[in-house]
């Protein structure tokens, strides 16, 4: 029998499942009302059968706040709160806000005033100086916390989770990085500990006995000098004699420089900190972070690591996971690919959130669904890139009868590509995703065809089909640089497809994305695999430093030139900072404002500050850009009266837009 699908207790509360769709900023409550869009939104999760929505954050105070968050520190968004409360309720499942107070996380251009924290310490988030908070304003700030949970429970909200994880105002008085005051809320970790439980304390007395609390801890704050998973442990006890009913675990905080949530963490790999936790205490842990289906989901719980899974961009991506899960229709789920383009790249945008896998998502209000088609058309699909199979996932949904013909042996186009560096695998399930659900639905895929404007003129003419879509992509692009010798030059799409790459001495020519992914995955080619690092590890056989040094230096030399200033300035701001960072781990040396002129038998001439130099080399890739695969379209443009061009062979774009775009022709035709 499941675990994760059995009934289970957080207090007083009864849940129908284990699986908890934990908070995530969605930017959809501008002014702090609860909107049409945040109803929608959640209720779609609920209607999907999730156990338990956390909404968050929920701002208690306006000096605390983020952009776009559903505020709870005015009476006057009761009735909003209690439309969202009904509407989960109403789809079967159960609601909690989480308590949200930023410290110096917050920004003073967003709420006009100075942030606050327990000491004046700058924030590397914010780059601004909070104010120290006197035990007046600290009294306030608590205060505030039991006035937003009186309003969640009148609301109609099924509990509350507090915030104390993440680097936010909890976290702050906790850590001695940020917390180095001298009355009772400083000095050592019991001190430390006070603010938080004092917060949890008053809000316990005001909500009564019987009234669920959450408590969203850091398993360990991955802060050099600050929290390991054994203080959390003491704090976590320490919340359960105060009457907490539930820990949600998870891991370091924003400024940490261990990725949390980049496709680059293992699916899962945070679970231990949950499993420390739960083995301290005896109330229900929750485990997140990059749990994303529904089989890691019940290997957590049957090995004892935690009691419920903790879910949020999963469930972004497809709300209907719970269903499909207990239906037995695994293979159908959408995957969370955690790219982060469009949920927290978004955020540091001051954007609404999206998602790359799933167009629908934060448009449920707008959209309503899809409409079936009143006129069943036979559709021509030309490429099962991910624009290709997005469109006829989405037409065949609609009644429409879809043939997708693709020029290679595999989906996906150039997700592929995208999956080939380190820590990029994620992509690759995109790619198997809508290849089963478009099978699923009667989509015929063809593999091993080359489209020409002879062969489907001649199948339009028969009567095959009534329409054409061209999603044909992009292909690289060469620059005109002159080549002076026998170099070996190759393009980066090449080398990401596999193509062997024999050279020493390698110079990438473009530092966008491409070039930073081919320079990561060349980087790694030739270093320690992880079994052996297994192995070498179990038996003593080399020392920590060495072993760091077999899994990030090869025998290569690479080197990244880039005309423009900046390397990898069209990475997403969540993925960009610890891809540079293993840059500098694997030895990649990146020059910015250098400019190739000339390439050579010996290597590159290039031109940085005014000054030329010879770099040497033995082979030169190219990672420049792209330009639209749109020949065949052209060539049909006149003759085929309905012809569409969607995705990259459009203009080249990132794979959301491409898989936006292609939805909302699907959609609309």
């Amino acid at each position: 029998m499941s675990l994760l699908f059995s009934p289970a207790r957080i207090g007083t509360l009864q849940l129908s499942n284990r699986l908890v769709m934990t908070p995530m900023h969605l930017g959809y409550s501008p002014d702090g009302e609860v909107t049409e869009r945040l109803i929608e939104y959640y209720r779609s999760r609920a209607r999907g059968g999730v156990g338990l929505i956390i909404v968050g954050g929920c701002g208690i105070d306006k000096i605390g706040n983020a952009f776009g968050m559903t505020q709870l520190d005015d009476d006057r968004y009761i009735p909003g709160l209690r439309q969202l409360v009904d509407a989960v309720h109403e789809e079967g499942a159960k609601i909690v806000p989480q308590l949200y107070q930023a410290g110096r996380y917050a920004h003073s251009a967003h709420t006009g005033q100075p942030s606050v924290a327990p000491s004046p310490i700058p924030s590397r988030l914010t780059g601004q100086v909070p104010q120290e908070l006197s035990q007046e304003k600290i009294s306030e700030i608590i205060a505030s916390y039991v006035s937003a949970a009186k309003r969640a429970q009148k609301a109609g909200f099924d509990g509350v989770e507090i915030l104390a994880s993440a680097g936010y105002l909890i976290s702050q008085f906790l850590s001695p990085l940020t917390n180095q005051r001298t009355d009772r809320y400083g000095g050592d970790l019991q001190a430390r500990m006070t603010f938080g439980l004092e917060v949890v304390d008053a809000v316990r007395s005001a909500v009564g006995p019987d009234y669920p609390i959450i408590v969203r801890v850091a398993g360990n704050d991955f802060m050099p000098g600050s929290h390991t998973n054994t203080e959390s442990r003491a704090f976590c006890q320490a919340l359960e004699k105060a009457g907490v009913n539930a820990l949600n675990v998870t891991g370091g905080w924003h400024e940490t420089p261990v990725p949390q949530l980049t496709m680059n963490v293992p699916p899962g790999a945070f679970a231990y900190l949950a499993s420390g936790i739960k083995h301290a205490v005896s109330i229900p842990v929750i485990a997140c972070n990059r749990i994303n289906t529904p089989e890691l989901a019940e290997r957590i719980l049957q090995e004892g690591k935690a009691d419920f899974i903790g879910m949020a961009r999963q469930l972004m991506a497809d709300p209907d996971l719970p269903k499909k899960a207990m239906q037995g229709r695994t293979e159908t789920i959408r995957p969370c690919i955690g790219c982060n383009q469009g949920c927290l790249d978004n955020v540091f945008r001051l954007k609404p959130v999206a998602c790359l896998v799933n167009a629908e998502a934060g448009r449920e209000a707008e959209l309503g669904g899809l409409i079936p088609t009143s006129s069943p058309q036979k559709l021509l699909v030309i490429g099962a890139g991910a624009a290709g199979l997005e469109y006829a996932r989405v037409s065949s949904l609609r009644g429409h009868h879809v043939t997708v013909w693709e020029e290679t042996r595999e989906p996906g186009g150039q997700l592929s590509l995208a999956a080939a560096p380190p820590g990029r695998k994620d992509f690759l399930y995109l790619g198997k995703y809508l290849e089963t659900v478009c099978l699923q639905q009667g989509v015929r895929i063809t593999y091993d065809v080359k489209a020409t404007p002879e062969k489907i003129m001649e199948e339009i003419n028969k009567g095959t089909f009534d329409k054409v879509i061209i999603a044909t992509g992009s292909c690289p692009i060469s620059p005109s640089i002159p080549n002076r010798g026998n170099m070996k030059i190759l393009q980066a799409w090449d080398v990401l497809a596999g193509v062997e790459t024999s050279g020493q001495n390698i110079i990438i020519v473009g530092g966008g994305a491409v070039g930073v992914e081919t320079a990561l995955y060349l980087a790694e080619a030739r270093t320690l695999d992880s079994e052996t690092l297994r192995f070498l590890m179990l038996q003593h056989a080399e020392s920590d430093k060495e072993l760091y040094h077999l899994l990030t230096q090869s025998n290569r030399k690479i080197t990244i030139l880039e005309m423009a200033k900046g390397i990898g300035r069209d990475i997403g701001p969540s993925t960009r900072w610890s891809m540079l960072a293993d840059l500098k781990r694997y030895g990649v040396k990146a020059l910015d404002q250098t400019k190739v002129l000339e390439i050579t038998a010996d290597g590159v001439i290039a031109e940085s500050a005014g000054i030329q130099n010879l770099i040497p080399a033995d082979t030169v890739i190219f990672a420049v850009g792209s330009r639209s695969q749109n020949e065949l379209y052209l060539a049909l443009k006149g003759k085929i009266e309905n012809l569409k061009l969607i995705g990259d062979a459009v203009n080249p774009r990132k794979a959301l837009d491409a898989i936006h775009n292609a939805y909302e022709e699907a959609r609309t035709e």
